[in-house]
């Protein structure tokens, strides 16, 4: 099957160096997503449906919780890393959670990081992940708000920080363009109330420095130059600066804030 890969997103997973962003998003955020998934009491014999499922992370997880009377369906447009490592009880399917039908209903929990607000219809996301919980179901969604707290340090303490956030602008600008919602983490208590769930509750999660927050500006950098550049966003010589004070691991750089949210389908 082909498909048209949504256009919010700055990676392509196709990369030779895919795995990079993969494996620093879960250094950042599962221990936050894990904690939210044992507060919701994720168990043995869930069925449970990962939406974004790019990564492995959060897909082992899951299959360790459930075990194997469990089942844990994983999608994602690109699944060739997933898929190269699932093992039962992980099933992985190629689908597009804008445009197509859940791959299934009755699940218990559904699952979505840092998918949402780059997808071409994300209503229609939303929607079709609602409708495929069981009553009494949860859903968790985690999504970031970069317009809420758009600094790469927020402690601009001289050229170095102002740069950071210079280059954080463009890439903001770029995810704009590219029809992202930089501002959608915010919205999420409210649209999951729209969608009739209750007990909706959500907290909001980002570090202000940490290693895996420097692995991610860097390979994001890596992967948006050309368009900074070409859009005159940033020049050549300002991504080769910033990029070389990355390494030095001398900034506290800070991600934008992962808000995530929660509720339960009505019985």
């Amino acid at each position: 099957m082909t498909q048209t890969r949504t256009h919010g997103y700055l990676f392509d997973p196709r990369q030779t160096e895919a795995g990079r962003p993969y494996d620093a998003t879960a250094a950042l955020f599962d221990a936050s997503t894990f904690r939210h998934f044992e507060r919701i009491g994720v168990g043995p014999g869930w069925r449970c449906w990962e939406v974004g499922a790019g990564g492995t992370s959060v897909l082992a997880w899951l299959a360790k919780r459930v075990g194997p009377t469990g089942r844990v369906v994983g999608t994602d447009l690109d699944i060739a890393r997933a898929s190269a490592a699932a093992r039962p009880p992980v099933e992985v399917r190629c689908h597009d959670v804008s445009a197509q039908e859940p791959p299934g209903e009755g699940f218990d929990l559904v699952h979505a990081r840092l998918v949402l607000s780059h997808v071409t219809d994300r209503d229609r996301a939303l929607r079709s992940m609602v409708r495929a919980l069981r009553p009494g179901g949860r859903l968790l969604v985690e999504d970031a708000d970069i317009a809420l707290q758009p600094l790469g340090c927020p402690e601009e303490q001289g050229p170095a920080q102002q740069l950071a956030n210079h280059v954080r602008q463009g890439l903001r600008a770029l995810l704009a363009e590219r029809g992202a919602d930089t501002a959608y983490g915010r919205r999420l208590p409210r649209l999951l109330r729209e969608a009739g769930l209750a007990q909706v509750e959500a907290e909001a999660y980002f570090p202000l420095t940490s290693p895996a927050a420097v692995a991610l500006e860097t390979a994001t950098v890596q992967e948006a130059r050309d368009r900074l550049v070409d859009r005159a966003l940033v020049t050549g010589a300002d991504v080769d600066r910033y990029l070389a004070q990355l390494v030095s691991g001398t900034l506290d750089l800070a991600t934008a804030p992962l808000i995530s949210a929660w509720g339960r389908k009505a019985a």
